[in-house]
């Protein structure tokens, strides 16, 4: 085309010259397709356009959107609920546009996943949640991987009142399902923590708000990950999302002026064996919201619409190049971005793996944020209650994790213990051991038709089994996942178990798993290796014993993790080691 056309005729005329080329092969009976829109849905239709254009054929999905707007269901949401309906076909997909998962066969219910930028909630919130989760679902809660919640039990006629409750909690869970940008993770003692660079909860709520506003932010090829991590204490494990800013100090004498950016990462994806990768661009804070529009914009405009498996922002990079994919970003800005080497910018402080658990100094003076313990994750509508108002007694806030727990903020010095006995009431903990602190298990297949097991029960049998028999003195992240969709991030546990059906030569495959080792995130950044396949569920709480008691005998030092122990040997190596008896009391 001629330079004479701007960049946003250049692309008007490109989506022209796509319609007409579709029009073409309707005449010759191919399958009509919507008219292009002319508002912000037009990004999407251009983008489908130009695929039918090529000859490729668009999965279901991408009718379905093509057709109907997944925004645009409220009254067909009523008239089902009027009805006692569930979603049939693509609505089902549809629905989730609003967050309303339908579950069956797990579950003849909605599941509902909130939108919470940055897991942040006030005790008012908490308080108006367990009361839609006893009016309106199942009576309880689950925190999830993206420091958000779940409501599940939902029967049809009642998503109505729970979508409107949640709207006067000026809360909201439209996009946080198919293809939309998740809820926006952010570093969870953001605005306490004595060591972070920067607080990353305005960017959380900011980059939030934005989605929310902007029609072409939703409807993407697949969904979309987007995190903050301002240095802190806690990470957010940007490293692992599709977009990862993470705040870094630049010293006096480089090439930008000295201060607070973050860089960014694209193209993480842990279930499909990728981290995010520095990108060698500094960005003010002001600008990321904007640099992170353009990202998915270009994701939009040349991401697979015709493949799910392979519609990730992920596979464009991979086929076109990170320096390609950052030239578009560059070309949508109108301008380039500031180039910095990674070198150049101070080490981020290092993270407290246990910093999650437990009772921590804010930096506010005298103050302290306590986070609990979980059950992997579920809380009961009484405990939600408990919750908000222990953090509205000390004028505190509820931070969600990543680690499927909680923080309350801001409790006194003198107050500690009467908190201690406060969260002992509600039948939670304060305390964990290393076993249970990093015990995370997606919902399973109680919940979840995806899931080959009840990842969630597992869990809790093998943190029941281990805590009496090994004596684990440092911390040890375990990850159950369900499915191929890694919810629960199997890759970057330093032992993941990856859900599978296994063949004992009976009648039906029983449940079990495959196990990985070696998996960590940030400056610990690795993905983990497997090393056993198909063990029945029954047999993995002894399996994993072994693994660690292994690990207590073998390792150099006693500040060795075992993300080191299990990378200093290869798979043969490590299942010589872990077939060795060795004493329960190890």
């Amino acid at each position: 085309m001629t330079d004479d056309f701007t960049p946003e005729q250049k692309r008007y005329l490109e989506g022209f010259a796509a319609g007409q080329g579709i029009a073409r092969l309707n005449l010759g009976g191919a399958k009509p397709v919507a008219p292009a829109a002319t508002g912000p849905d037009r990004i999407h239709d251009e983008a489908r356009a130009r695929t039918v254009a090529a000859g490729g054929k668009l999965v279901a999905e991408e009718d379905a959107k093509a057709k109907k707007n997944g925004l645009d269901i409220w009254d067909e949401i009523r008239k089902l609920a009027d009805e006692g309906k569930f979603p049939k076909g693509t609505d089902v997909f549809l629905w989730k546009f609003h967050g309303l998962f339908y579950v069956a066969p797990a579950q003849d219910s909605f599941m509902c996943r909130l939108r919470i930028p940055g897991g942040q909630l006030s005790p008012h919130q908490m308080s108006g949640l367990a009361d839609l989760a006893d009016l309106h679902a199942g009576g309880y809660s689950h925190v999830t991987t993206r420091a958000n919640l779940q409501l599940r039990e939902i029967t049809a006629s009642q998503t109505p009142g729970l979508l409107m409750g949640l709207a006067e909690l000026g809360l909201t869970s439209k996009g946080s399902g198919a293809d939309n940008i998740r809820n926006v993770t952010g570093s969870p003692t953001s605005g306490i923590d004595a060591q972070e660079l920067i607080d990353t909860q305005p960017l959380c709520r900011e980059m939030h708000h934005h989605i929310l506003n902007h029609r072409e932010m939703y409807g993407l090829p697949r969904k979309f990950n987007i995190a903050f991590d301002g240095g802190g204490r806690v990470s957010s494990v940007d490293d692992t999302n599709d977009i990862g800013f993470y705040a870094v100090r630049v010293p006096e004498g480089k090439s930008v002026p000295a201060g607070v950016y973050y860089r960014m990462r694209l193209g993480g994806i842990t279930g499909h064996h990728d981290f995010a990768r520095d990108e060698g661009v500094v960005i003010p804070p002001a600008e990321c919201v904007k640099v992170a529009e353009a990202v998915v914009k270009v994701f939009v405009e040349h991401g697979d619409r015709t493949n799910r498996l392979k519609a990730r922002m992920k596979y464009v990079i991979d086929k076109v190049g990170h320096e390609q994919y950052m030239a578009w970003v560059e070309e949508k800005l109108g301008r380039k971005l500031a180039r910095l080497p990674e070198e150049d910018c101070e080490a981020r402080p290092r993270v407290a793996r246990e910093g999650h658990i437990g009772f921590h100094a804010q930096k506010q003076p005298d103050r302290f944020y306590v986070g609990l313990s979980l059950p992997v994750g579920k809380l009961t509508s009484a405990q939600m209650r408990s919750i908000a108002t222990l953090a509205a007694r000390y004028d505190g806030s509820i931070r969600l994790t990543v680690w499927q727990n909680l923080l309350i903020t801001n409790i006194p010095r003198e107050s500690i213990d009467a908190v201690k006995r406060d969260i002992l009431s509600m039948g939670l903990d304060w305390q964990a051991t290393p076993i249970r602190a990093g015990l995370v298990a997606c919902t399973g297949n109680r919940g979840c038709k995806f899931s080959a097991s009840d990842t969630k029960g597992h869990a809790m049998t093998i943190a029941n089994y281990l805590e009496p028999r090994v004596a684990m003195d440092t911390p040890v992240n375990i990850h159950l996942t369900g499915c191929h969709h890694s919810c629960a991030q199997h890759y970057i546990g330093d032992i993941g178990l990856l859900a599978a059906k296994v063949d004992t030569g009976g009648e039906e495959a029983i449940e079990g798993y495959h196990l990985y080792v070696g998996g960590g995130s940030g400056e610990d950044q690795a993905l983990a290796r497997e090393v056993y396949r198909d063990v029945p569920a029954g047999e993995a709480p002894e399996t994993i014993r072994r693994m660690l008691a292994a690990y207590l005998a073998n390792r150099l030092t006693p500040d060795e993790t075992f993300q080191s122990f299990a990378n200093r040997h290869d798979a043969e190596a490590l299942r010589n080691l872990f077939n060795l008896k060795i004493s329960a009391a190890a």
